[in-house]
C-alpha cells in the first residue's frame, strides 16, 4: 500500500511539472501556452522582447498552488508562430491584443496579470487598453510604464573588471564568426553577473540570455522609442491592486519602481536587498511570500 502510494505521489508530482503546451490560433497567429494549478487566473508575461517563456516554467509552479497559473510564448517565439515577421507586425499593441485574444480564448472575465523586466512594460499596456479585465497587477523587476525613465544604461557597468575582459574576449569570438552554442553560452555566462547580486547562479540564467530573437527585440524597442510609450495617464486612473517588486541591485534603476508606486494610487512597493533581477531566485523568502499574500489578497474573483 505504502509503494502504491509513493507512486501515485510521484505521478502527480510529474504531471504537475510537465504541464502540456497548448495552443490556438487567430488572425494567422499560433499562441502557445502552458497552465499550471487551479484556481483563480494569473497571467505571467515574461522579458525580452524576442524571448519565449522558457525558463518561466519553474516560477509559474511556485505560484500555482492556490492559483491557476499561465505562461505564454510572445509573438514569433517558441511555439508562437506567425508567416512573416517584420516592423509592422511587431507592436506593442498587438502584443497587448495577443494578450486579450488569450484571455477569450481561456474563457476568463478578468485575471491577475505578471509583468516581469520587458513584460512588466508590456503589462502597463495591457492594463491601460484592457483595464477592465485586469483584476490586480504585478509588476516583477519591470521596466516601467515610461520609455524616457530608462535613458541607454549599460548592464556591463555591473561587472568587475576580470568579467567585462572575460565577456568582450567571447563577444569578438562571436563577431569574428564563431556561431558555436559553447561560445555563445560562455559570453552569457561573463554577462550574467550584470543582472545578478549573488554571482554563482550565473550558469542558471546564462542560458535564458542567449534565448533571444534579435530582430524581434530591435523592432519592438524601435516601436516603443517611436511612439514615445508613455502609459502614466492611463496608470494614475488605475484602480486595480499592483504589487511592485524591485532589486536593490537592480539593473532597472530603482527611480523607475519609485515613479510606478508615486503613479499607482493602490500600489505597493518592495525593495528587496542583496538581490538582483529574479527575486524569486536571489530572494525566494521575500519574493515569493508578497506575490502569494497578493494573490491570496485577490481570490474569489468567481473566474471559471
Amino acid at each position: 500500500m505504502k509503494k502504491f502510494l509513493l507512486i501515485a505521489i510521484v505521478l502527480l508530482l510529474n504531471a504537475k511539472v510537465c504541464a502540456q503546451k497548448q495552443s490556438f490560433e487567430k488572425d494567422s497567429l499560433i499562441t502557445s501556452y502552458q497552465t499550471f494549478g487551479a484556481g483563480d487566473p494569473v497571467l505571467i508575461i515574461n522579458g525580452g522582447p524576442g524571448m519565449n517563456s522558457n525558463g518561466f516554467e519553474e516560477l509559474a509552479e511556485l505560484l500555482s498552488e492556490n492559483n491557476k497559473i499561465i505562461i505564454y510564448d510572445q509573438r514569433g517565439t517558441g511555439g508562437s508562430k506567425m508567416p512573416h515577421i517584420n516592423r509592422s507586425n511587431m507592436t506593442i499593441d498587438l502584443m497587448a491584443q495577443d494578450i486579450e485574444n488569450l484571455r477569450e480564448h481561456l474563457g476568463f472575465e478578468e485575471w491577475t496579470i505578471l509583468g516581469h523586466s520587458f513584460g512588466g512594460i508590456l503589462a502597463y499596456e495591457y492594463a491601460a487598453k484592457y483595464p477592465d479585465r485586469v483584476r490586480a497587477m504585478i509588476q516583477s523587476h519591470s521596466g516601467g510604464m515610461r520609455i524616457d525613465l530608462r535613458n541607454e544604461f549599460d548592464v556591463r557597468e555591473k561587472l568587475t573588471r576580470s568579467q567585462l575582459d572575460s565577456l568582450n574576449h567571447y563577444t569578438v569570438k562571436i563577431a569574428m564568426g564563431d556561431t558555436s552554442e559553447e561560445t555563445a553560452l560562455k559570453r552569457a555566462e561573463f554577462l550574467a553577473p550584470a543582472y545578478l547580486h549573488d554571482d554563482s547562479l550565473a550558469e542558471r540564467i546564462a542560458p535564458r540570455l542567449i534565448d533571444v530573437n534579435r530582430m524581434i527585440n530591435s523592432y519592438i524597442w524601435n516601436d516603443l522609442r517611436s511612439i514615445q510609450f508613455d502609459r502614466s495617464n492611463e496608470m494614475k486612473n488605475f484602480q486595480k491592486p499592483v504589487l511592485i517588486l524591485h532589486g536593490e541591485s537592480e539593473i532597472v534603476p530603482l527611480e523607475i519602481a519609485k515613479y510606478a508606486h508615486e503613479t499607482l494610487p493602490k500600489s505597493k512597493l518592495v525593495v528587496m536587498k542583496d538581490c538582483g533581477h529574479y527575486g524569486w531566485l536571489e530572494k525566494p523568502e521575500i519574493y515569493l511570500k508578497e506575490v502569494k499574500d497578493f494573490l491570496n489578497a485577490q481570490s474569489g474573483s468567481g473566474n471559471p
